[in-house]
């Protein structure tokens, strides 16, 4: 049987060189995996027309040039929305297997993680209990995001609820690790950020000189581990 989320898939235009096709409602491994198939389907097919194709969390945005197809009474994007309704209806696999395990050191609290102790108290948890929480189970890398290499993974544990910061940070240290509505992320680069920051890596995830440049792949099974300060500094990678 054809996995709900991709018997649910809806098509619709965003502009007019554009359509994204949403595959559910709420990031979670199901709804990731039938992205990440669909994804693959459009980049094997190449359907006339298509320039680009964006997997995210729920959705694959297909990015395409009108130009390619023939004048008349029917738009571009209504042509390419049945081209794409067609591929669709196949017996899509998706994809089963777990990703690589990747285990990450990140150094809980402290500089390194300052709003660990806010997020303990706002679920109701000891610090050590969050830090078990956040290490205890490995998170699908769903999609890049926000910044190049930039991973959102999850689900996180139940337990560690929270949403974003009331008040945006002006600066968010790169290699920062933070949670949110369910899912764990890594700052790549410094920057502004609303996210709850309670570690960070000494890892450099993303770099344009290597191929691919990014560190880790979607799907890859992410569990973090606890390091000290000391060790944060012995493993801390430079960043071109």
């Amino acid at each position: 049987m054809k996995p709900a989320a991709l018997r649910d898939a809806r098509i619709e235009p965003v502009g007019d060189r554009c359509l994204l096709i949403r595959l559910g409602e709420q990031a979670d491994v199901e709804t990731s995996r039938a992205v990440h198939a669909v994804a693959a389907l459009l980049a094997a097919s190449k359907p006339p027309g298509v320039i680009d194709v964006v997997p995210a969390f729920t959705t694959v945005a297909v990015h395409f040039q009108p130009a390619a197809f023939p004048k008349g009474p029917e738009l571009p994007s209504a042509q390419l929305t049945r081209r794409l309704e067609s591929l669709l209806a196949q017996d899509l696999p998706v994809l089963s297997t777990e990703g690589r395990a990747i285990e990450i050191p990140a150094c809980y609290g402290g500089e390194f993680g300052p709003d660990l102790e806010d997020v303990a108290r706002h679920c109701g948890l000891t610090v050590d209990e969050t830090i078990e929480l956040h290490c205890g189970a490995p998170l699908t890398l769903y999609a890049f995001f926000f910044s190049p290499g930039n991973p959102f993974a999850g689900p996180l544990d139940p337990r560690l609820k929270i949403g974003r910061r009331s008040s945006p940070r002006t600066r968010v240290e790169a290699g920062s690790v933070a949670i949110a509505n369910g899912l764990s992320s890594i700052y790549q680069d410094a920057s502004p950020g609303g996210w709850n920051v309670i570690a960070r890596t000494p890892w450099n995830l993303f770099d344009v000189r290597q191929d691919p440049p990014t560190r880790l792949r979607l799907g890859d099974q992410l569990r973090f581990r606890p390091i000290t300060p000391d060790e944060f500094r012995d493993l801390l990678e430079p960043r071109p």
